[in-house]
């Protein structure tokens, strides 16, 4: 089992026995692998990461020409980065994410803009709707993260209406994102049973998952580029005090793995940074998805 899982069960039992107000056989039915993700994603301040590609997201919702007679589900919506742009088009949208913080701060965007949005909060693996509820199922770096992508892709099937369109975008192996994550895992191992969340990016498992008899898949390589008004040494930092995973990564070594795995994404970002650009703009690959609905 990873370091980072243990010390999620150890957090999991000390709340236990220091509040007592819930039960050890419930704290046993617990889902780790939810938690997990919870665990991580709760950390740092996920919306600082997403503006520095916000200009990107409003192009992959430009992209799918949302009218307002289309019902939409941002699942593991995250801060709004897609919720709000689809909102803008009045759209019928609703934001989806397991982590409650991500949703106010999608709540406070849209309250800013003036928009109509549904906002849920639980697990892309167990969705609260009907079946062939939505038109429209778009998640941007959000479901590939989940533990289960079995249950998931069960699920974007079960509330996309036929006809209807799954839309993803999932950072690739190879990409920029990718090689940061393998750093990660690098210095602390998942457990060891669970999928990668970067076999999302892998065309080739995309057309497994989503079966020729269910769906009629297209995908594409695409390229966004990270924008943030730091130098790439100060980008490292945002990402090592505001990037959930690498929040935790730091969280779960010792001082001196501390120092090295900050110098070695310190290493990342100058390596991969535009020439002659003095603030941050580094580009990164993902996969893009759009699967319709047989």
């Amino acid at each position: 089992m990873g370091t980072e899982f243990t010390t999620l069960e150890k957090a999991l039992s000390s709340d236990v026995g220091a509040r007592g107000t819930i039960l050890r056989e419930q704290a046993a039915s617990i889902d780790l692998l939810t938690e997990r993700s919870r665990y991580i994603w709760s950390a740092g301040n996920y919306d600082r990461i997403a503006n520095g590609f916000r200009l990107e997201a409003l192009e992959f919702v430009r992209r799918l020409g949302l009218t307002p007679d289309l019902n939409v589900l941002d699942a593991a919506c995250g801060s709004g980065n897609l919720t709000i742009p689809a909102a803008r088009t009045g759209a019928h949208v609703t934001g989806f994410d397991l982590v409650s913080s991500l949703l106010d701060d999608a709540a406070m965007w849209a309250a800013r803009e003036r928009l109509i949005m549904r906002l849920d909060e639980g697990t892309v693996e167990e969705l609260p709707y009907g079946d062939d509820e939505f038109d429209v199922v778009m998640s941007m770096f959000g479901v590939m993260f989940a533990a289960r992508p079995d249950r998931v892709v069960a699920e974007l099937g079960r509330v996309t209406r036929p006809g209807g369109r799954v839309a993803l975008a999932n950072w690739t192996p190879d990409g920029f994102v990718g090689r940061m994550l393998a750093m990660h895992v690098d210095y602390v191992p998942p457990p060891s049973d669970l999928p990668s969340p970067l076999l999302w990016g892998d065309e080739s498992v995309i057309y497994k998952r989503f079966d020729s008899a269910s769906w009629n898949v297209k995908t594409r390589v695409r390229t966004l580029t990270f924008r943030y008004p730091y130098t790439p040494g100060g980008t490292a930092k945002l990402f090592r005090t505001s990037y959930g995973p690498t929040v935790r990564t730091f969280e779960a070594l010792d001082n001196d793995r501390r120092g090295q795995l900050a110098a070695d994404l310190l290493d990342h970002w100058i390596d991969n940074q535009r020439p002659g650009k003095r603030i941050t703009e580094v580009d990164s690959e993902y996969l893009e998805v759009v699967a319709i609905r047989r």
